[in-house]
């Protein structure tokens, strides 16, 4: 008697927070190839691409990709899926948003593996992913901290920093 394995079926997310890196980067395809080579080496068949170029605020419910990527397990709940994403960042950077997106993926039966991070379930595996989604978050929310008081700054020396009307 043989054993036969089930070949892991993959999802892919990319993501990349603005147009502006999307014209002057290859955020996505760079992290796309990289997802590639992981689900190649884990022997994973790769079925789908799921490309996001908005950061949505926290909201994932915000991204087309995201809302595509949820849409496409309810389509095919009898199957079990594994979402590759390159980066923690790239699946959420706000903590709640994070914490709920992992349930709405396991809620559909679907695992996720990151190039950059190992999922453990245990007590200790959670605590620091979320250590690590609340970095996520801070960095965020410093950067747009950063953002506003340099456009105030730039506005107070009398240069207009908005696009033209």
């Amino acid at each position: 008697m043989t054993l036969q394995t089930k070949t892991k079926t993959a999802i892919i997310y990319c993501r990349i927070s603005s147009l502006k890196q999307a014209s002057d980067g290859d955020g996505l395809n760079s992290q796309e190839h990289r997802c590639r080579q992981y689900a190649a080496q884990k022997g994973y068949q790769v079925e789908a691409v799921f490309p996001d170029s908005i950061t949505g605020g926290g909201d994932y419910l915000k991204r087309p990709g995201m809302v595509a990527l949820l849409a496409y397990l309810d389509a095919q709940s009898e199957n079990e899926y594994v979402v590759i994403f390159d980066d923690l960042k790239r699946f959420a950077r706000d903590t709640a948003a994070h914490i709920a997106l992992r349930k709405e993926l396991s809620s559909r039966g679907a695992t996720v593996e990151s190039l950059n991070f190992k999922f453990e379930e245990s007590p200790e595996g959670k605590f620091i992913e979320t250590i690590i989604a609340a970095q996520g978050q801070l960095e965020r929310e410093q950067n747009s901290r950063q953002v506003v008081q340099k456009m105030k700054a730039r506005l107070e020396k009398g240069f207009w920093v908005f696009s033209a009307p």
